[in-house]
């Protein structure tokens, strides 16, 4: 950030005590710290645990992890819900907080979770937000999610760790 997001001042980095060097607006006299959106990303498995749903998006011909961004107000836990709803048109039965990572193309925090959904049904896929998806094996999941993506980092994680046979806290 080079400009201060209230009145445009040009900023400069100034010390600030416990936090280091940080961008600091002379005109508003205040530290502005780094603005990025925050979304989230779930590995969406079936009711039995034993599949996983990828999508396809936005005219690209690869799989992906759904996701979308937290609302303002809105925790993750409930940004979780509320996109597999409006994409999918499932129910979230169970979710857990796998890991995060900065993504910087988007200048985005993203937040990764598992969830399980009540639901295999597909009738109801927002067409507006999905070309199109499908219900993967775990090792179908893995052969199929978009190579070098953050989507394919977050799910090779999770199945490892499925692998291992770490349990999954519910």
């Amino acid at each position: 950030m080079k400009y201060c997001m209230e009145c445009g001042t040009r900023l400069h980095d100034k010390f600030l005590k416990n936090e280091g060097v940080i961008p600091y607006c002379d005109t508003c006299e205040t530290f502005r710290f780094p603005v990025f959106s925050t979304a989230v990303s779930m590995e969406v498995l079936s009711p039995d645990r034993d599949k996983i749903l990828l999508i396809k998006q936005y005219g690209r011909d690869r799989y992906v992890l759904v996701a979308g961004y937290v609302n303002k107000g809105e925790n993750a836990e409930d940004t979780v819900v509320r996109e597999v709803r409006e994409e999918l048109g499932l129910q979230v039965t169970e979710l857990h907080f796998q890991k995060s990572e900065y993504f910087k193309p988007s200048n985005t925090l993203m937040l990764n979770f598992a969830c399980v959904v009540d639901s295999e049904s597909l009738a109801h896929i927002s067409e507006e937000e999905i070309d199109s998806c499908r219900w993967f094996s775990l090792e179908e999941a893995e052969a199929n999610i978009a190579e070098g993506s953050l989507a394919g980092k977050f799910l090779t994680r999770f199945l490892a760790k499925q692998k291992q046979g770490e349990e999954i806290v519910w």
